[in-house]
């Protein structure tokens, strides 16, 4: 468990896929009512975050009352969106804020958290995603000192439905790793 400025981290648990769910509903609820097509409700289940666990990390970020905030996925690969690549970056997915709870500037402390997480294993990028038809996000990760490297055109989601992305990445080795990750 890190304390970061009031906020609480940890790495996901299996017990925390039902909230993990809930929060990831809750965010593509509010993607739907601002108009943005990215996320649908019911589209990850238990079973995704389970296996996110297995296969890379989770982290969870409450407030000192123990409220759930926001969460994140980190990948150590990507290759359905960047290809096959040398292990020099991880990758950030499904950075999730509980609007209602969270304190302005929560999704910037969970990208920060990520790229500290990243550093603390030597590898020097921070690597994301956003639909190239969510020009808010894009000006977001960019303003958080992302640079777009790329788009991927044809995406194919688990549904069979086919979006385009846009491909960022953050250099790390300039980082300066103050608080623990």
């Amino acid at each position: 468990m890190i304390i970061d400025d009031g906020i609480v981290f940890r790495q996901a648990e299996e017990k925390d896929a039902c909230t993990l769910v809930a929060l990831y509903d809750g965010a593509a609820h509010w993607m739907h009512e601002q108009g943005i097509e990215q996320w649908k409700p019911g589209d990850k289940d238990s079973a995704h975050f389970r296996a996110i666990m297995r296969e890379g990390e989770v982290w969870l970020a409450s407030d000192d009352d123990g409220h759930t905030i926001g969460a994140y996925e980190l990948w150590w690969s990507d290759e359905e969106a960047w290809g096959i690549q040398p292990p020099v970056a991880g990758y950030v997915h499904r950075l999730m804020v509980e609007r209602e709870a969270a304190p302005a500037g929560t999704g910037r402390r969970l990208l920060e958290h990520s790229e500290r997480r990243i550093a603390r294993t030597g590898r020097e990028r921070a690597r994301l995603d956003c639909v190239s038809t969510n020009p808010r996000l894009l000006a977001y990760y960019q303003s958080a000192g992302y640079r777009v490297v790329g788009e991927l055109p044809n995406k194919v989601g688990k549904d069979g439905r086919v979006y385009g992305v846009i491909l960022l990445e953050k250099r790390l080795d300039q980082l300066t790793l103050v608080n623990p990750a």
